[in-house]
């Protein structure tokens, strides 16, 4: 029987944001300012993660000095190369970069420097798909890559492209084992923070071992709900959340199982339609629409 780690590693959950930028890119407010706007909301950690690109002398911006004994930082950026089979510049998202990151060659291209960023410690994930219209092809060639943005909250305010399913449902009904994530990318030029985040289970609230859980798959992805526990077993997944509207179980293709009933906290669902797709993934659903994604596990 397959086991989510989000659930099953020892731990507690912390809320984080992995994706932000700052005035050290193309953001309004300068790192401290940034660091203070998650922080007084209650996050748990953030990434901040800037353009490393030559107009903005490639930062990876050292946040260590905004960690507090309840707060903490990770580092990273959002690391480009050309290009897309669209011709659009790559945006790739590095987080657990150390501050002295070799800048990227003229003559890099996207793969070998997201082999270069798994190298030098960082989770990779595929920056939002839905607003650049990244296809199969593109992402395939990330190897490596620990995930996929499945909600980036500033493409969706700004641009109605923030969601990235479509994308991943094709890569995982092809057999590809890699996670999602839901994060924010705000700029702060609008109302484009608190919208998406991971929640992280570690058994500290330190860079390091949030870092090994990002890489293990132990986190869940959100926009607002609450995933409490996803336990599979033989021919069934049961699920515990804050009160959803949909929990649903998703397969290859069109396979999925769901419960839609207003104030669902614990329900389980059946796994026999979608065990021949070899992999499933739990989404809830509240009652704005609001949802949470497990990553995917696979037999």
């Amino acid at each position: 029987m397959p086991v989510d780690p989000a659930f099953a590693t020892p731990g507690r959950h912390y809320k984080g944001n992995i994706h932000t930028h700052s005035t050290a890119s193309d953001g309004a407010l300068d790192p401290a300012a940034v660091c203070a706007v998650y922080r007084d909301a209650g996050y748990d950690f953030l990434a901040l993660t800037d353009h490393f690109l030559p107009k903005y002398d490639f930062p990876v911006v050292d946040t260590r000095p905004h960690r507090t004994r309840a707060f903490t930082t990770i580092l990273g950026a959002e690391v480009h190369a050309p290009a897309t089979l669209l011709g659009e510049l790559w945006h790739l998202l590095a987080v657990g970069l150390p501050t002295d990151f070799e800048r990227t060659a003229p003559t890099e291209t996207a793969p070998e420097l997201a082999r270069r960023c798994i190298a030098a410690g960082a989770f990779v994930a595929i920056a939002h798909p839905g607003w650049y219209a990244l296809s199969k092809a593109d992402a395939d060639s990330i190897e490596g890559a620990h995930a996929i943005e499945i909600y980036n909250h500033t493409s969706q305010i700004r641009t109605d492209r923030g969601d990235g399913s479509g994308l991943i449902d094709q890569v995982h009904a092809a057999g590809r084992r890699i996670g999602i994530c839901a994060v924010d990318d705000a700029h702060f030029h609008c109302r484009d923070c608190f919208g998406g985040f991971v929640m992280v289970k570690a058994a500290e609230n330190e860079p390091e071992a949030l870092l090994a859980a990002l890489k293990a798959g132990a986190y869940y992805s959100s926009q607002g709900p609450r995933i409490e526990g996803v336990t599979y077993g033989a021919g069934e997944v049961e699920i515990a959340c804050s009160p959803a509207s949909v929990v649903m179980v998703l397969g290859r293709g069109s396979k999925a199982a769901q419960h839609v009933a207003d104030g669902t906290t614990r329900i389980t669902l059946p796994l026999e339609p979608l065990k021949r797709g070899g992999f499933a993934r739990v989404v809830v659903a509240d009652a704005q629409g609001r949802r949470a994604w497990t990553n995917p596990v696979w037999w």
